[in-house]
């Protein structure tokens, strides 16, 4: 877990949880199990999720939205077990002058039946249900009104995550709040020391680590938490950003580079004689950046982030023809065999009045093929070798390799990209491409380390996709556009989220889709591919390979075709039970027409149920072609932990900031650990030897994509 807690007092915060006062092993054990707290750290750094003012106290009257939250204060005046073995609950009716609702317990009863007594004046908070016109609290937070608790109640009190393990050994979030009312009483300048420096606090006019820990779970004032909440979120963002900046730091001075300082016959003859399409200022912009990079003597770690359709291919293989006029060779890897073929494809046909050898290698490469391959690349005959992952395998020997380009790389294990830098004596430059755009601020934290181009425009000539929402009535009015399509000579995709019917789930699955079309698209007349995942290699060629010919007129596939299908002709794209799919994938799925010159559709067919986050998916897919607009939404909508590629950074271990809410704070964070690595590239002044003992300190590290893993 990621900790912002220097060296300080250890053997206070190392204490395991068990020895904090009402806990015991039992409790411990469950507190490991569930919420992986161990030690008072680990508690003290379980932030709250929500705050509930509890200055506010609501009549029972004033009951009338379901699934809001109230807070009553009144008293219980019946206590009952209500229905047979099976269903039995406890019932405890609660009034206060203005009238009755029913407390409700469907776990637990037993035990809450002790804990209640009639005539007591109690305080209870939690969310009301409606039912049978009736409005009742079903395990609702409750306490005895006591002079001590109205002196200590804080005005917004703390709600913590809990599971139902821990709420059975009376854990729930009233449990870990009084847990943390002892652990913060324990609190003092001793064991919770400063972590950052005097400069930095001045600068944005933090709190002190001690008072942000303790407001943070008992706030004084609205006013209080808030700076709480900005001093622990900038704190945890500053590190974040400290390392990623001064790893670049370390790369730019440390790890020696290649030097491409030629620009010879392969990257001029191309440019000036077979580029298929003039450079938009965008692409040359990066191609720019690309060729300083090559030329320092540095080693060139860039990610090129560019939307569908962009030109991120062309601006790669300038960059590996810049490496072939400096004598090396290089290497492009995806993620899958589709992708490969594809720019394996696009890339030898592009190179074919030069003379370069440009090789392909993948898994299903024949053992005699692969032979030659290896002695061609080791030789040097081979110019470029494009593949998946089947290139980081150690028989895979280059005679110079000068250039690694990843295409897609959060595709790719961390342990696989690391290979491919042992490919040589010294580290290769490497380029990374994604068409998946990142939002700001998760770029800032995912990709800190890296220089970052983005090609933010698309060719000339490119025309904005029309995307339109279909529900399952407008069906017929689907089949008739497609039908229209395809009297104009275009093709057609429809995508499926699964290829088998699933009991579980009703969405659109590919095998009925398929049965379906034949009804409205019969042959002969019409011809229809079918591709998807469990199909063999060779089959899954074949029916790619009738589609790119223009036998069949309508593929029907899975998301196989995601990425690195390129077909012009083909201009509707119709994604069934679209809201199975995220906005990332819609968008990419959506990128896969539009690549000619006839205007393009795709539409999304739903269900009439969609819940608010579909419909906004739905919106915003219809409102924008752009993809960090987009990336931004998805970004909103489901939080850095979910998207691609994410989970496996380690650096999104986040306790508390959040960067779909908290990019002004990562901006600030940013800002300030590039201005002391500006001052200070070594951390060495008296002053940030705190920050360098900080960063030391720090128990789990993140990858470095710089270093390719």
């Amino acid at each position: 877990m990621c900790s912002n807690f220097v060296k300080m007092n250890a053997s206070f915060l190392d204490t395991p949880i068990g020895y904090l006062k009402g806990i015991g092993p039992q409790r411990a054990e469950v507190l490991q199990k569930e919420l992986f707290i161990f030690t008072y750290k680990d508690l003290i750094t379980h932030y709250p999720f929500r705050y509930v003012d509890r200055t506010h106290f609501h009549s029972v009257r004033e009951v009338i939205e379901d699934s809001a939250y109230y807070q009553l204060r009144g008293h219980i005046i019946e206590i009952d077990f209500v229905g047979d073995k099976r269903t039995k609950r406890l019932v405890a009716k609660f009034r206060d002058s203005s009238g009755v609702i029913e407390l409700v317990w469907f776990q637990g009863a037993k035990w809450m039946a002790e804990k209640l007594k009639s005539n007591s004046e109690y305080i209870v908070y939690g969310k009301a249900t409606a039912f049978m016109g009736r409005f009742n609290m079903a395990h609702p937070e409750i306490d005895v009104v006591t002079p001590e608790l109205l002196v200590n109640q804080s005005s917004f009190q703390s709600v913590y995550h809990s599971t139902e393990k821990l709420k059975y050994r009376n854990l729930d979030s009233d449990g870990i709040r009084k847990c943390l009312r002892l652990l913060t009483i324990q609190l003092n300048e001793q064991n919770i020391q400063e972590s950052l420096t005097h400069s930095i606090i001045q600068d944005f006019n933090l709190l002190t680590k001690l008072e942000a820990l303790k407001q943070i779970h008992f706030p004084d004032s609205k006013m209080l938490l808030e700076k709480a909440r900005f001093r622990l979120k900038f704190e945890e963002l500053f590190y974040v950003q400290l390392k990623l900046l001064r790893s670049n730091l370390v790369r730019h001075q440390m790890i020696q580079g290649f030097v491409f300082n030629k620009v010879g016959d392969a990257f001029n003859d191309f440019y000036n004689k077979y580029l298929p399409f003039q450079l938009t200022n965008a692409q040359k912009r990066v191609v720019k950046e690309i060729r300083v990079d090559m030329g320092s003597g540095k080693q060139m770690s860039r990610l090129v982030q560019g939307d569908v359709g962009s030109g991120k291919t062309l601006v790669a293989l300038l960059s590996m023809l810049l490496a072939i006029d400096n004598g090396f060779q290089a290497c492009l890897m995806a993620p899958t065999e589709i992708l490969a073929k594809q720019h394996f494809a696009t890339i030898s046909e592009l190179l074919e009045p030069m003379g370069l050898k440009v090789a392909l290698l993948t898994g299903s490469s024949k053992t005699k093929a692969r032979r030659e391959l290896h002695a061609d690349l080791q030789s040097g005959v081979i110019h470029i070798l494009i593949g998946t992952h089947a290139l980081i395998e150690d028989v895979v020997v280059f005679k110079n390799l000068g250039l690694v380009v990843i295409d897609e790389q959060h595709r790719f294990g961390v342990a696989q990209r690391g290979k491919m830098h042992k490919k040589n004596t010294q580290p290769p430059h490497v380029l990374i491409m994604t068409a998946t755009p990142i939002p700001r601020t998760l770029a800032m934290t995912l990709y800190g380390d890296l220089d970052t181009s983005v090609i933010d425009e698309l060719p000339p000539g490119r025309k904005p996709i029309t995307t339109m929402h279909f529900m399952e009535s407008q069906r017929l009015r689907l089949i008739g556009f497609m039908k229209q399509e395809i009297a104009l000579g275009r093709q057609v995709y429809i995508v499926y989220p699964l290829i088998q019917e699933s009991e579980k789930m009703d969405y659109q699955n590919l095998q009925n889709g398929y049965d379906a079309l034949l009804d409205d698209f019969p042959v002969p007349q019409f011809q229809i591919s079918i591709v998807h995942g469990k199909l063999k290699p060779a089959e899954k060629e074949f029916e790619m390979q009738r589609f790119i010919k223009k036998e069949t007129q309508i593929m029907v596939a899975t998301t196989v075709i995601e990425v690195g299908v390129n077909i012009p002709n083909a201009s509707v794209m119709v994604i069934e039970s679209a809201e199975r799919f995220g906005l990332s994938q819609l968008h990419q799925l959506r990128g896969r027409v539009g690549r000619g010159a006839d205007k393009s559709y795709c539409i999304l067919m739903t269900s009439y149920k969609l819940g608010a986050d579909s419909k906004l998916r739905m919106e915003t897919m219809v409102r924008t072609n752009d993809g960090f607009e987009i990336s931004e939404v998805d970004l909103r909508l489901r939080g850095p932990g979910d998207l691609d590629g994410t989970q496996q950074s380690g650096v999104l271990d986040l306790k508390i900031a959040d960067l779909a809410q908290d990019g002004q704070i990562l901006q600030l964070a940013r800002s300030s650990a590039q201005a002391i690595l500006n001052e200070d590239p070594n951390l060495a002044s008296q002053e940030n030897q705190l920050l360098l003992n900080q960063l030391q300190f720090q128990g789990k590290t993140r990858s470095s994509w710089s270093k390719i893993g």
